[in-house]
């Protein structure tokens, strides 16, 4: 389903784009597993809802997914969909509620609850092969005083570390981190990376003796103009570092701490489908919406 056809969805067309994506085999009680259901008819009925055969339950394709308890009508929800997963650089809450014609905190909490069902499932495997690691800052500038000489300290800076580490020609994995001391960095690169990897990152002293419980360790010294070395560089991960700050520049201009990591998800979900259509990177997501709950808190900044 593109786009265009997502815009032209009407309530029931959502519904059975999202029973055919959650249960390509037929309905299945949410509750029991059983494949025995029937869909409840007549005017007292709520569109939508089956009753298990089995444990006598009543459902809904939205129970036990990030659609639960939402009051927005489901072709609303199947667009924003198409739309942040085809945004290359993000779109943001205010552009949503604008195409959308919602509120701004009910556009915010739904771009939230879809960068949640965006979030890699639990690791399974280990990037492997060749894996290139960075780390940049994300946020703006403190506000200087306007007084060129004014005495009071100058306001802490915004922002905030990210590690990228990005398998070549795989998939990409982000941690927002407190610091980028060694232990920090070194331990990312030990929770994610297999053991008989190559490695590739810069100069950074966080970095140095990694390499001695990997295969290899190969480093481009960009302080002394060098970027690439060889088949040694990191030029693929700092590409995605560029998608996600022109993201965070262009799109939602400033990013909080608290959420930066749903952010780097969203991004991080969009590369790693990068050659998936716009169509099958949103059955994607939507797939990846059974199981998870995001419960509203209210917007900050």
């Amino acid at each position: 389903m593109t786009l265009a056809e997502a815009g032209e969805l009407t309530e029931e067309g959502a519904r059975a784009y999202l029973e055919a994506i959650r249960w390509p085999d037929g309905p299945v009680c949410v509750k029991c597993g059983n494949v025995e259901v029937t869909r409840l008819q007549g005017k007292a009925t709520r569109p939508g809802v089956l009753k298990c055969k089995g444990c006598r339950q009543q459902f809904t394709v939205t129970v036990g997914t990030i659609f639960e308890d939402s009051h927005l009508p489901l072709r609303k929800w199947v667009l924003a969909f198409h739309l942040m997963c085809g945004a290359k650089k993000g779109i943001s809450a205010l552009q949503l509620k604008r195409h959308l014609g919602i509120a701004y905190k009910s556009a915010w909490h739904m771009a939230h609850r879809i960068r949640h069902a965006m979030q890699a499932e639990p690791l399974r495997s280990m990037l492997s092969g060749t894996v290139e690691v960075d780390e940049t800052y994300v946020g703006g500038k403190p506000r200087f005083r306007h007084r060129r000489h004014s005495t009071k300290p100058r306001p802490p800076s915004n922002k905030v570390p990210v590690v990228a580490l990005v398998e070549r020609g795989g998939k990409v994995r982000t941690r927002v981190v407190a610091d980028v001391t060694a232990k920090t960095l070194k331990d990312a690169i030990r929770e994610n990376v297999a053991r008989d990897s190559r490695i590739m990152t810069d100069e950074h002293k966080s970095y140095e003796g990694i390499g001695r419980e990997l295969k290899s360790h190969d480093v481009v010294k960009h302080g002394h103009g060098q970027y690439v070395r060889g088949d040694a560089y990191t030029n693929t991960a700092e590409s995605f570092f560029g998608l996600l700050k022109r993201g965070v520049m262009g799109a939602f201009h400033h990013v909080s701490k608290e959420h930066l990591p749903r952010y780097c998800e969203e991004f991080a979900y969009r590369w790693n489908t990068r050659h998936a259509t716009d169509s099958e990177r949103t059955a994607a997501a939507i797939r990846q919406t059974e199981g998870r709950r995001l419960m509203y808190r209210g917007p900050t900044l």
